[in-house]
């Protein structure tokens, strides 16, 4: 009998369109309003039959036991569920880490997805969001498929009818930014905030360079030089709105000439950086 071929799923990335950090929360957390956009910059998850549960990466230095997000994520569904995890899990590593890109949020969404499919579970929607929203306030975003309004934590999502009609270029500098460094260093601000969704609906880059704005940016840029050349060198190519994503440290900008966008991913990998281009996942 021909052994049954191992289920495969695509975990997207996201950059954030604005961010806003809004006020400190009782319970720790901060309240925030983002708009964010998957991007087609993907790691790839694997699940084949085994006896028991394993967990492996194809990038050495990311833990391969409980603190790893899918691993995590594993557990949680099959606790759940009420069955002991099973199956041989692979993570292929290809969106960076510490990047404010989503990667580790979006493996542990797919996971939950994957693992749902291979262990021939019917979750309901709210009970996946709820296991996905105790992994991580952006896990439950990967969920879904589409631009979102995210508020509370992060959490709470509204889908946008929007699609980003200019080229991405993504540039990875070589530093990471841990998220409790960078709500360290912003603050909380909730006093007249545009409205982000309409800003990004607007599609006007004056007014995107105007008011859409990343709280962490100017602190974060301030302590990390690194990170602000890398910003200097999307809007020197001619990006028509540049900013960095989530906490960083990757910065994105926007063309509306691909052949500019992938001619600064090039050049900021002849620079030894990480870089990406495309649009928007589909």
């Amino acid at each position: 009998m021909t052994p049954p071929l191992p289920l495969r799923r695509r975990a997207p990335a996201k950059v954030n369109l604005g961010l806003h950090v809004l006020r400190r929360r009782a319970d720790g957390f901060h309240d925030v309003e983002t708009v964010l956009l998957p991007i087609a910059w993907e790691d790839a998850l694997s699940v084949a039959p085994a006896d028991g549960f394993r967990f492996t990466c194809s990038d050495p230095s990311l833990p391969t036991d409980g603190r790893n997000l899918c691993v995590r994520a594993a557990r949680a569904l099959a606790g759940h569920a009420g069955i002991e995890p099973h199956g041989a899990l692979h993570l292929e590593k290809r969106v960076p880490h510490g990047a404010g890109l989503g990667g580790g949020s979006s493996d542990a969404a797919h996971t939950l997805r994957l693992l749902a499919e291979h262990w021939g579970l019917d979750v309901p929607a709210a009970d996946l969001h709820a296991l996905a929203a105790a992994l991580g306030s952006d896990v439950p975003f990967f969920l879904y498929d589409g631009p979102m309004l995210a508020t509370g934590r992060g959490e709470i999502l509204e889908p946008i009818d929007y699609a980003l009609p200019y080229a991405l270029a993504v540039v990875m500098p070589p530093v990471t930014v841990g998220t409790a460094e960078a709500y360290g260093l912003v603050r909380p601000d909730n006093r007249g905030r545009v409205d982000l969704a309409a800003v990004v609906r607007s599609n006007d880059l004056d007014r995107w360079r105007a008011a859409l704005v990343n709280d962490f940016e100017a602190p974060i840029l301030a302590r990390h030089p690194e990170i602000a050349d890398a910003k200097r060198m999307l809007e020197e190519a001619g990006a028509g709105y540049a900013s960095l994503s989530g906490s960083g440290a990757a910065v994105f900008g926007v063309f509306e000439r691909e052949d500019d966008a992938q001619a600064v991913a090039s050049e900021a990998e002849a620079h030894g950086l990480r870089a990406w281009t495309g649009t928007g996942a589909t």
